[in-house]
């Protein structure tokens, strides 16, 4: 008997004038193929920026880590969009999630924070 294993990249893409707010779930453990999917949506999602007016609300509660393939493409993706997020906030609820968050944030122009409560992370978006 096979077992499957949900894992997965949501995405929601919500544009305010010239804000654009994106949500992202993670689920489980992340593809080369689950990147392939959501990198060009992020793409087009911000293709126009012309300054960093982009927050981000990534949800990582349900996700277990990347595959090698897929942490280079989350890190590549990081890399070509790092002056276009104003703000990205990561709600999850692990050790290593937080340690991500930091040497991530080296990579980004914008505020980047971690959270164990999603209300926190929403609030901390919403401020101007």
């Amino acid at each position: 008997m096979s077992t499957s294993l949900r894992h997965g990249l949501s995405v929601g893409i919500e544009r305010f004038n010239e804000h654009i707010f994106i949500t992202l779930k993670a689920v489980g453990t992340l593809t080369h193929e689950d990147y392939e999917i959501i990198t060009p949506m992020i793409d087009a999602a911000i293709a126009k920026v012309t300054e960093p007016h982009v927050k981000m609300l990534i949800d990582a509660s349900e996700m277990q880590g990347w595959e090698l393939r897929a942490a280079w493409d989350d890190f590549k993706l990081g890399l070509k969009h790092n002056n276009d997020f104003k703000k990205i906030a990561i709600y999850g609820h692990k050790t290593w999630q937080e340690a991500i968050v930091k040497i991530g944030s080296w990579f980004v122009s914008g505020e980047v924070q971690y959270f164990e409560r999603l209300d926190d992370a929403v609030a901390w978006l919403q401020e101007t």
